[in-house]
């Protein structure tokens, strides 16, 4: 039994869940016992033509109540309520929202409030953050001391902007989270071998990292492109925000690479759903 998922190693990093739909998990967040989690794939749902079949997207052009169903589906599988979920606006900034009672079901079963939001933060339980993603990584933060969870959209000017340093210092500032307490994970996303860019992205990675890590995130080829690692670039923030080695989890599942069972932009361009991230702490923590 699998997803058939083809995944860059073969370290545990996944559980894969086969519910209806499936979804994947991080066992190092499952055995805190104080959160729901996953990342959904684009089996189980009802969207049809290139939005087949799991889409989690309302902007995309889907049928709005094949994507209602869809997350009822999913938020079914997973134990979480539509109305206790709360989406981002993604913008690609490093923008972080801390989510209140007020937020739930924003974007979902009522407007959001807010606009330009790439990351959320709550200490509150039952509230399910959702994030959206086709190839861009996905940031998961759990505090298990303070009870505080975080969940970010950083694609190429998220990472260079570091929204995972951003999110970790919000919930520092916010509800007294300590680096050292957090959880975190780099999610499914684009690897560096699917992700070439241009020189004026590279060029601006040089200028945010520096210059003895340039040879772990990228390099230059025959074209003049360059290979981009998101995977390290984003580790490399966790550790520059404070959080401990044995405190990472990063990804080796690329959505480019899996593209028949994960949405990614690079493979079908604007024709496609979308992904999502969910985090909760637990209604009894």
């Amino acid at each position: 039994m699998g997803l058939g998922l083809r995944y860059k190693n073969e370290e545990q990093i996944f559980q894969e869940q086969y519910t209806e739909p499936p979804y994947l998990e991080y066992p190092m967040f499952r055995e805190t016992g104080i959160v729901k989690h996953g990342f959904s794939t684009r089996i189980g749902g009802v969207s049809k033509g290139c939005f087949s079949s799991l889409n989690l997207s309302f902007t995309r052009g889907d049928e709005e109540e094949a994507v209602r169903e869809n997350f009822r589906r999913i938020g079914s599988a997973m134990g979480i309520r539509c109305e206790d979920m709360v989406f981002t606006h993604q913008t690609h900034t490093t923008n972080v929202r801390v989510v209140t009672e007020a937020d739930k079901g924003c974007g979902i079963v009522k407007p959001r409030t807010y606009s330009d939001v790439d990351g959320l933060v709550t200490d509150i339980p039952g509230i399910c953050l959702v994030t959206f993603y086709a190839d861009c990584v996905p940031l998961y933060f759990v505090d298990p001391v303070k009870k505080v969870i975080g969940l970010s959209h950083s694609g190429w000017r998220g990472t260079i902007g570091k929204i995972g340093k951003v999110t970790v210092e919000t919930m520092c500032r916010e509800f007294k989270s300590r680096p050292e307490d957090i959880l975190a994970a780099v999610g499914p996303s684009i690897c560096q071998d699917c992700y070439e860019v241009s020189e004026d992205v590279i060029r601006q990675f040089q200028k945010n990292f520096p210059e003895d890590c340039w040879n772990a995130l990228f390099y230059q080829k025959e074209n003049q492109k360059y290979q981009l690692n998101l995977w390290k670039a984003n580790e490399l923030i966790f550790y520059e925000a404070g959080i401990l080695p044995e405190h990472i989890a990063v990804t080796n599942l690329c959505t480019h690479c899996n593209s028949e069972i994960l949405y990614s932009h690079r493979q079908a361009g604007d024709a496609r759903g979308n992904l999502c991230a969910f985090l909760a702490l637990n209604q009894e923590v």
